[in-house]
């Protein structure tokens, strides 16, 4: 059991682990002098945003993921770099992540409202946890009054997200290294269930599994992995891939998939190679389950990740101030 000072009881994965202490950060209110507003437009916009690309949901979750895996949850994936080398240049980000310009726009309407005041972190905090909700997430608390980082390195990056081809003791390192549990992983992966994929991060398992030339994945269900050879020709560009059946709506298809031998990373297949990960996997493939709070939980633990006041309020989320 592991305890979290002033923490408050919660039933997570079976398991009674203190979470977060309401006290330990600054609250959801804490706009409320200095742009009151604030929650509002995001939430608005967010909506807006979702309703003319519901598949923007998992680029927003996504988003915020890689960026509170890398120095916490500091906006610095959203920076720019003039020489290619910011996070969002990172192997695992280039060409990948999604929803900058979604996250401008967001922006754009808040500093109309306060100029300066609500920091980029917040914000893509904010529309992470909105948009997942819109299509079909539980709600999570997301506590407020972070500040933006000035750092952004694609090295770091490189280093410390997660995997699409890790193996369970792999991605249980990555999580850990930012104080997230191995049933965490688990919850959080179910992220999967809503959002895209380009072929890069699937290929290797297709055509060259463990490194042998030609080697397709043995675990992968032959029809499954026939159709993902199609989508995605060998040294092709090919499509783009759903991350489960129903790619625009959280529900428990991820985790069914993953039960059936079609889960789309190897990362995903990989939750099955543990005693921990295969008993959840399989919990969460059920109705009823607690997954959606289980990942509410998981997904407001996260986005604590860092947490600290160096940093700014950037004026624009791309670039530092000057």
């Amino acid at each position: 059991m592991e305890l979290y000072r002033r923490g408050c009881v919660l039933s997570l994965l079976g398991l009674l682990i203190l979470a977060s202490a309401a006290d330990a950060y600054p609250s959801g209110g804490y706009y409320s002098k200095s742009c009151p507003n604030a929650v509002t437009i995001i939430k608005k916009k967010v909506t807006e945003i979702v309703r003319e690309n519901k598949n923007i949901a998992g680029g927003l979750l996504r988003l915020h993921f890689h960026d509170c895996f890398v120095r916490g949850c500091d906006a610095s994936v959203l920076l720019n770099s003039p020489n290619s080398d910011a996070e969002k240049d990172a192997l695992p980000n280039a060409g990948v992540l999604r929803g900058f310009d979604e996250i401008d726009r967001i922006k754009a309407a808040v500093e109309a409202e306060c100029a300066g005041v609500v920091s980029c972190a917040d914000i893509l905090a904010l529309a992470a946890r909105d948009a997942t909700v819109l299509v079909g997430a539980k709600s999570w608390e997301v506590n407020l009054g972070r500040k933006d980082g000035l750092i952004s390195k694609d090295t770091e990056a490189n280093a410390k997200l997660p995997n699409p081809l890790g193996t369970f003791d792999e991605l249980v390192q990555n999580f850990g290294a930012v104080g997230l549990s191995q049933e965490e992983m688990v919850v959080l992966s179910g992220g999967h269930t809503i959002g895209r994929s380009s072929c890069r991060s699937v290929e290797p398992r297709l055509y060259n599994f463990s490194g042998v030339a030609g080697s397709t994945d043995p675990s992968i269900d032959p029809k499954f992995a026939a159709e993902l050879k199609k989508k995605c020709p060998k040294n092709q560009q090919g499509s783009i891939l759903s991350m489960d059946p129903t790619k625009n709506t959280f529900d428990l298809l991820y985790f069914k998939a993953v039960l059936a031998n079609k889960g789309l990373f190897e990362s995903d297949a990989n939750l099955l190679t543990s005693a921990v990960g295969k008993q959840l996997v399989r919990k969460y493939s059920k109705p009823g389950s607690s997954f959606l709070d289980d990942f509410a939980a998981g997904m407001r633990k996260m986005s604590n990740i860092g947490w600290g006041s160096e940093g700014e309020v950037r004026k624009v989320c791309s670039a530092v101030n000057h």
